[in-house]
């Protein structure tokens, strides 16, 4: 029955693989403190006879679920943290559930579903004889605070893998063939003098003017870095109160640009500047590197690989109440949003989905050599393996992500999307696994544009899982 085995699988516990994206849907947590949402995933994959080592890069959350053995070996790469302040209830209005509380406003609780679907039905088709290798589930968690890939990588996790697949919520189903920025996340804190501001401002040093000064400095620094760098900052602490000289103050930096090597030389410049104005300030600074991701190369082998079968799924099987719902949530999105969402796809599916609320067809990878503004830690994964990304129509069309209309859907009918990613992956990976001159076509490119051994790690050496940042600016 070959790949039929996969999907069969898939089907039959679609109600099952939607009842744990709910249950992770409403029990939202931040990066680095997912215990709940890991463990109903490993629950999953443990029932399935999958092997499961945990606490992967120092980090409890982080896990591997393994099935099969021998070459080749294919990864699925799943994910399950959400974003802080994001509580929202399936309405088309602003309604948290809890003020403050965390949300899944990026849909995670779909996307590491599908991928324990798609590792589980793949399984099944091992059991059958139907493929031979290994297939293995990667739990990542903090992809938000760009975390958990990084730190999983300096561990190894990903050195033994022939190819790596993924998948993300969004508002087109479509593989992604274009480029992403790497990044650096790093603070610098100032040590001062306290003193009166006013009765005796001599006696004091003041952290905040050093983190002032040091943002200064970046603002000239701009005018020469490329055109596709970028420097993002806030300060985290800045004093108590006006009438105190600050004796302490911290500035919280993300450093990006096209490539790693430029994200390296830019955060050299930044460190020159940040001990000039301690210098200027007679002020002490500290360091600390947060995190730090490669920019994202697609194998477009694998990339193939993925578009095959989104093809073959066809379109998310949404409803008229689904497309009801969505249509109540699109009319509360700005319209030059939409009009963002939609500038680069195909002319035709521009014109088809301006006018749908959801937009459920596959489509063809548009974005080659395109370089997107952010970041994303699968950046380096696919400096270590042959990799492979896709988004999957979950949303209704022109949502933002990071939004709470997006919240509302991964709680309703986005959940339909995770049959289609389960089975692109799924399907992705049974090709691989059955086919060694697909595995060979794509280490051949991989090998030709990237090479082994060319990923070092960001982190320096004395960095650690940042677990009290669960607060931290997202991808």
């Amino acid at each position: 029955m070959g790949k039929a085995t996969v999907f069969e699988w898939i089907d039959e516990n679609e109600a099952q693989l939607r009842a744990l994206a709910q249950r992770i849907w409403e029990t939202p947590e931040l990066g680095l403190h997912e215990e709940q949402s890991a463990a109903a995933l490993i629950d999953a994959l443990e029932a399935a006879g999958f092997d499961v080592e945990r606490g992967i890069g120092d980090m409890p959350t982080a896990f591997v679920a393994t099935y099969g053995t021998g070459d080749p070996t294919i990864g699925i790469l799943g994910e399950f943290d959400a974003l802080p302040g994001l509580s929202q209830a399936v309405s088309a209005e602003r309604e948290p559930i809890e003020e403050g509380a965390p949300g899944h406003g990026c849909g995670h609780n779909l996307f590491g579903t599908a991928g324990v679907g798609a590792a589980i039905g793949v399984a099944r088709a091992i059991d059958e004889g139907e493929a031979t290798g290994t297939i293995e589930f990667y739990g990542c968690p903090a992809e938000e605070t760009l975390v958990g890939k990084v730190y999983m990588a300096r561990a190894g996790a990903f050195d033994e893998l022939d190819a790596a697949l993924t998948w993300h919520p969004g508002t087109i189903s479509t593989p992604k063939l274009g480029s992403s920025n790497a990044l650096n996340s790093l603070t610098f804190t100032f040590e001062g003098e306290a003193a009166h501001a006013a009765a005796a401002p001599d006696s004091g040093r003041s952290a905040l003017d050093a983190v002032e000064l040091l943002n200064t400095g970046v603002e000239y620094m701009r005018e020469h870095i490329s055109d596709d760098a970028r420097l993002h900052y806030v300060i985290t602490d800045g004093g108590d109160a006006p009438n105190v000289v600050p004796a302490e103050a911290t500035v919280w930096y993300y450093v990006r640009a096209p490539e790693r090597e430029e994200v390296e030389r830019n955060t050299a410049w930044l460190r020159d500047i940040a001990d000039s104005a301690a210098a200027m300030t007679q002020t002490e600074v500290s360091e600390r590197f947060l995190t730090g991701c490669y920019d994202y190369r697609p194998n477009g082998v694998v990339t193939d690989v993925i578009w095959r079968n989104m093809d073959a799924v066809g379109a998310i099987d949404y409803d008229d109440d689904d497309r009801a719902f969505a249509a109540e949530l699109k009319a509360t999105v700005p319209a030059d949003r939409i009009e963002s969402d939609l500038a680069d796809v195909p002319e035709d599916v521009y014109d088809a989905a301006r006018e749908e609320p959801l937009y459920a067809e596959p489509v063809e990878a548009f974005d080659r050599g395109d370089q997107t503004g952010g970041s994303t830690e699968v950046g380096d994964v696919s400096w270590i393996t042959p990799t492979g990304q896709f988004t999957a129509a979950t949303w209704a069309v022109g949502t933002p992500l990071h939004s709470w209309q997006a919240v509302a859907a991964n709680g309703d009918f986005g959940q339909k999307a995770v049959a289609f990613a389960a089975k692109t992956l799924g399907g992705a990976a049974y090709d691989l696994l059955t086919d060694p001159e697909l595995v060979d076509a794509a280490t051949e490119e991989f090998e030709a544009e990237i090479g082994s051994g060319a990923y070092e790690t960001p982190l320096p050496e004395e960095a650690t899982p940042p677990f009290d940042m669960t607060k931290m600016g997202s991808d």
